[in-house]
């Protein structure tokens, strides 16, 4: 198919936003895996329905966005046919928006569902994904159905309800408990799986993919141990600090820059008193664990660099001569000037100085200090020599720098 690695990359983007997608034979009884599991788990009972019944027939260059009675939502169009065969893609189940407890449980009672299922719900739709009409996958999904139909790319999605009438739910007494433990496990594995990916992409510092991950994530996905959702919310975000900082330092950061990230973001979740800012410290802690990574990440140096660039980082203000670096660590100034040339790609003369620049650009941007004070605090005594340093690497003086940043 002419499409098919430009589809091959959709399905994965979508894969990696953990959105499930399937190509169905729009004639044939639709994939048992089209709901995750959640009919078969609750006993819910409906006729081996197709796409065909949903919309007859499928038009071509149209994109359906079909809202099923457990409120969640799919995408699915049909691919151009190939030697005779036709597929649709479909997109989903996701959540147009996050759907609270309450909102919930309300949900259940309108489709009969036996109370006993509440916890799995809870865990079913704090798994399903959460896709915004903003989210950059629709921009993707347009640029795919350009390539796909060119200037016969529909305007706008054809919305469907599918209002399953036919459900029927079975007794408790018919509960299949074996395949509510399966279910169970299934969900904890996702649960799991989440964050292993997340950790991995902070570990290498892929800001992106955090960012892609986390877009997805719910409250409802955080495993409620205690009655007080503020103190769930707590426990959950002090679990993640700590698998962050592991996941950092797994990823090449030392030790000294993590303890005081960790202890910060320890005294901010237990002074956040409201969901909201216990929700909006998550993906914070997640975005400033990866620029950790990015910025400080020392996995390919040697032992002997990594401890350089913690002694330069410890306190830019003293002296740094390459001499006073490797009488400290005992090694000869030659030996230690070709190791960190090899090893960082730059001299250590100007890996110092840039250093040097980068925190002189804080100090002039976020206090009243003087320049002179400045360039004492960077390192400098001369102030002369300071800003000719500073000009090199920031392109202007000290105080153009200080005068355009305001």
């Amino acid at each position: 198919m002419y499409h098919e690695p430009s589809l091959r990359m959709l399905r994965e983007t979508f894969r990696k936003c953990r959105i499930q997608t399937l190509l169905l034979d729009p004639a044939a009884p639709l994939d048992p895996r089209i709901d995750m599991g959640l009919s078969k788990l609750l006993g819910v009972n409906t006729p081996r329905q197709s796409v065909l019944e949903w919309v007859s027939p499928v038009q071509q260059n149209t994109v359906y966005r079909l809202t099923d009675s457990f409120r969640r939502r799919y995408l699915f169009f049909l691919l151009p046919e190939e030697a005779g065969n036709q597929a649709v893609l479909l997109i989903g189940p996701y959540l147009p928006r996050e759907l609270p407890e309450q909102k919930l449980l309300e949900l259940a009672e309108q489709l009969n569902l036996p109370a006993q299922y509440s916890k799995e719900l809870e865990e079913y739709y704090g798994n399903l994904p959460v896709l915004s009409e903003d989210s950059h996958l629709f921009a993707l999904l347009d640029s795919y159905e350009e390539q796909l139909w060119g200037n016969k790319r529909p305007s706008e999605v054809l919305d469907l309800e599918w209002d399953a009438k036919e459900h029927t739910i079975q007794s408790e007494a018919e509960a299949l408990e074996p395949e509510r433990t399966a279910w169970n496990m299934q969900m904890i594995e996702e649960r799991y799986n989440f964050e292993n990916d997340l950790m991995t992409a902070v570990e290498h510092g892929q800001l992106h993919k955090a960012e892609i991950l986390f877009s997805s994530l719910t409250t409802e996905r955080f495993e409620q141990r205690t009655t007080d959702p503020i103190r769930n919310l707590k426990n959950y975000c002090v679990i993640m600090n700590t698998l962050l900082r592991k996941s950092a330092e797994r990823g090449g950061v030392h030790p000294t820059y993590l303890d005081s990230m960790s202890s910060s973001y320890a005294r901010k979740i237990e002074g956040a008193s409201s969901m909201d800012q216990l929700e909006t410290l998550m993906p914070e802690m997640f975005r400033s664990y990866c620029r950790l990574v990015r910025k400080h990440s020392m996995r390919t140096y040697s032992s002997t660099i990594q401890k350089t660039i913690l002694m330069i980082d410890s306190d830019l203000s003293v002296p740094l001569s390459l001499s006073s670096l490797a009488k400290a660590l005992n090694i000869s100034a030659g030996y230690l000037s070709d190791l960190f040339r090899r090893e960082v790609g730059q001299t250590l003369t100007e890996f110092i100085n840039r250093k040097r620049v980068e925190r002189a650009k804080q100090l002039l941007s976020t206090t009243q200090l003087q320049i002179q004070t400045v360039a004492q605090h960077c390192g400098f005594l001369d102030v002369q020599y300071f800003s000719k340093t500073f000009k090199k690497y920031a392109l202007m003086t000290p105080r153009e720098f200080r005068q355009s940043s305001r």
